[in-house]
């Protein structure tokens, strides 16, 4: 998990790509879930939403300034 103080040293494309790459990683982590109808590790699906978020937060308030 990245924390915000780290991800705010990230310029807007950084971010926007590590965005991608966790929007990648979500689908690949539901789709096991709905195929398999179990997750080896279904913790991840929250901590990668969280993250999602809180990457998402620090753009707009870097596109804000």
């Amino acid at each position: 998990m990245t924390k915000a103080s780290n991800l705010r040293d990230m310029a807007i494309p950084e971010l926007e790509l590590a965005v991608d790459d966790l929007n990648k990683e979500l689908f690949a982590l539901v789709n096991e879930k709905k195929r398999a109808k179990k997750v080896e590790k279904p913790h991840l699906i929250k901590e990668k939403k969280k993250e999602k978020a809180r990457m998402l937060t620090i753009i707009s308030e870097k596109q804000a300034q």
